[in-house]
């Protein structure tokens, strides 16, 4: 099948999210997707796509090839088949198919499992003997580790004239050179991970209830997607996942497409990047033969505050929902496999808690996060640091979420409640509890460590914060300059 349209406008807009300086650059990209016309096909000559592969041995050497039709040197690299299943599986092949490096001897570079390292534009000159006239090229390159150095034969003579290693600093692309100096020489490939979100026609999606195992397997005995780990038998992270599938529920899904990279914190305290793919399946889960955990079933957007489950798997799916087309709706209510369950006694609803960081410099100046245009809450809004409690105290989560979301560190003598804001956006909506924390000392410059959440940190004046921020935020921080421990907001006077 094809690459789709929808698959590389996400992979490129995921990449602008890192890079938004690059936006007016790759103009010409983002003007070829709002075309009709197949972007991925190399005879699209008002531009199209191709996929190179940056890999990085252990030495830290730069993998380039001779290409002999223009007569440079260049990372392995070029046009996109109807087989391939991804760009970062399209980049794989050509890396297979010049150099004879199967995709086994790489791993995807932590955080660039399904997002592009970089994105170069280059024009191509017309060879009327080709019938091809000039066009543009969108080049998106994606960054591996080898695992060993080794020797590579060129396959592919017709096309590739030699095989060289390059130190960073002599990388033949300006831009590219630029990224990787700029990247940590001391970083590895870490343990990386696939996981599924599979949604039907009425907008439900498949939750695992994990095994009640604590100690022995991760969020014993929560919802979660199905998945698991890359092995060595896996060519790319697509695979970890059609693998984990069939595995774990005997599950094929016929299409599955990259949605984004999220990361979690293991019982160690460790990052692990989830590569997370989409595909949608209406089949009755159950009918499959589970051969891990404990059921599986179907549960609408609506419904996963009912459930024990993950905050960050439960924004997931939301943000998810939220990127439907109409015509598939997510349903309110109860999921199709579930029946309807009374109401609490005397009314009693739980409350979301929310935990947010109130960091103040001494200046004056406060810090706010512009949201992904992508999310399901407030998508390209200022916001505070935040993020939802989970088996956790408040403290603890509010340090989780500095360091995984800003790189911050802080440490709980430093940490201070300064407000309590009790919210909720419309009548019959889930009320929320935010607390809002203000740390006496931090360390650390905020920098984005979640790019498809926030997409840039700014130190704020209270005096003239954002037109476009939460509002329960601007009202925390009013609030907090005048100190008032507690107000509330949304509900019925």
């Amino acid at each position: 099948m094809p690459l789709s349209h929808d698959h590389i406008r996400t992979t490129v807009e995921t990449y602008l999210a890192r890079h938004p300086h690059e936006r007016e650059q790759l103009g010409g990209l983002l003007d070829a997707l709002d075309r009709p016309t197949d972007i991925a096909s190399r005879t699209t000559f008002t531009g199209h796509v191709t996929c190179g592969a940056i890999v990085i041995d252990p030495l830290g050497r730069v993998l380039h090839v001779l290409h002999l039709a223009s007569g440079k040197v260049l990372a392995p690299g070029g046009h996109t088949e109807p087989e391939d299943e991804s760009l970062a599986g399209a980049a794989l092949r050509e890396l297979h198919e010049e150099t004879g490096i199967p995709p086994q001897a790489v791993a995807p570079w932590p955080g660039y499992e399904t997002v592009p390292f970089d994105i170069d534009t280059h024009d191509i000159d017309a060879h009327p003997g080709k019938g091809e006239p000039g066009h543009q090229h969108f080049d998106l390159r994606f960054l591996f580790h080898l695992h060993t150095a080794t020797e590579v034969p060129v396959v592919q003579e017709e096309e590739v004239g030699g095989i060289e290693w390059r130190p960073v600093d002599r990388v033949t692309s300006p831009s590219l050179r630029e990224k990787l100096l700029k990247l940590p020489p001391e970083t590895e490939p870490e343990t990386v991970n696939a996981s599924a979100l599979i949604y039907n026609d009425r907008g439900e999606y498949l939750l695992h209830l994990r095994d009640y195992f604590p100690g022995r397997i991760w969020e014993p005995g929560m919802w979660s997607l199905l998945g698991g780990g890359r092995e060595p038998q896996d060519a790319t992270l697509e695979h970890t996942v059609r693998r984990e599938l069939a595995e774990e529920a005997g599950l094929n899904i016929a299409d599955l497409t990259p949605f984004g990279t999220e990361y979690a914190s293991d019982d160690a305290g460790a990052t692990v990047a989830i590569a997370i793919y989409a595909g949608r399946w209406n089949g009755d889960p159950r009918e499959l033969h589970l051969t891990e955990g404990v059921m599986l079933a179907w549960f609408a957007p609506d419904d996963l505050h009912r459930l024990r489950i993950a905050p960050t798997t439960s924004d997931l799916v939301r943000r998810h929902a939220a990127s439907l087309p109409a015509s598939i709706a997510p349903q309110s209510g109860l999921s199709s496999n579930e029946e309807h369950r009374p109401a609490s006694p005397h009314g009693t609803v739980l409350n979301v808690i929310g935990v947010h960081l109130y960091l103040e410099r001494p200046d004056g100046t406060v810090l706010l996060g512009l949201r992904h245009p992508n999310s399901a809450f407030a998508p390209s809004t200022w916001h505070a640091l935040a993020g939802h409690c989970e088996q956790e105290s408040a403290i603890t989560c509010l340090i989780r979420e500095a360091r995984e979301e800003a790189g911050l560190h802080i440490e709980r003598a430093d940490v201070k409640l300064v407000h309590v804001v009790h919210h909720i956006d419309k009548a019959g909506d889930q009320p929320r509890m935010g607390l809002f924390f203000r740390a006496r000392t931090w360390s650390g410059e905020p920098e984005l460590r979640e790019p498809d959440k926030c997409t840039k940190w700014k130190f704020w004046d209270p005096a003239t914060l954002p037109d476009n921020l939460v509002s329960y935020t601007r009202q925390a921080i009013a609030k907090i300059q005048n100190g008032d421990l507690y107000s509330e907001t949304g509900w019925p006077a």
